[in-house]
């Protein structure tokens, strides 16, 4: 008798862990893609599109202190035949500072360019991670890495929550507007 007891009482016991082990909830886990969000959102694209026109007009710039360099360098080469030593040197010297200047230009261009690249992707990337935070809570998300920074290598299609990270933060965008 005891031992059908202990028998009876180890098999509920082994049911009951077993029923609350098979019940669990399982883990969700999601994976975004920031750089596809970046490409895809509406605010990615806008921020392209700021960034791109921004060094266009750079550029401009840049080309416009050039083109004054070539026709400063012309007009020395052309005039070297009749000027004063004197004066040529000092031509050369004031072509010298302005190809000094324009290499200069350059690099400030692209100084200030990658800086207000980098303050727009940041800016970005702490709208969608603020937005995945909110996301995982409200959907119970155990875990949301991002595909690059964590150093996911694989991650199968159905963690992977871009798009719906990209919808939301459309939406998000749409109201601030």
């Amino acid at each position: 008798m005891k031992k059908g007891f202990i028998t009876l009482a180890i098999l509920i016991t082994a049911a009951i862990i077993s029923g609350n082990a098979f019940g669990a909830d399982v883990a969700k886990i999601g994976v975004v893609n920031f750089q596809k969000v970046l490409k895809e959102s509406s605010a990615g694209k806008l921020t392209q599109k700021e960034l791109k026109a921004k060094w266009t007009e750079l550029q401009k710039k840049l080309e416009t202190e050039k083109q004054e360099v070539e026709k400063m360098s012309l007009a020395l080469e052309r005039e070297s035949l009749v000027l004063s030593a004197e004066k040529k040197r000092d031509r050369q010297r004031e072509l010298r500072d302005r190809v000094s200047d324009l290499k200069k230009m350059n690099a400030d261009f692209t100084e200030e360019f990658q800086i207000l690249q980098r303050k727009k992707v940041s800016q970005i990337e702490k709208d969608v991670f603020e937005l995945t935070n909110e996301l995982g809570k409200t959907e119970g998300f155990l875990l949301i890495l991002e595909r690059k920074t964590a150093g996911v290598i694989y991650a199968p299609a159905q963690v992977d929550i871009t798009d719906m990270v990209i919808k939301k933060y459309n939406e998000k965008v749409a109201k601030k507007k």
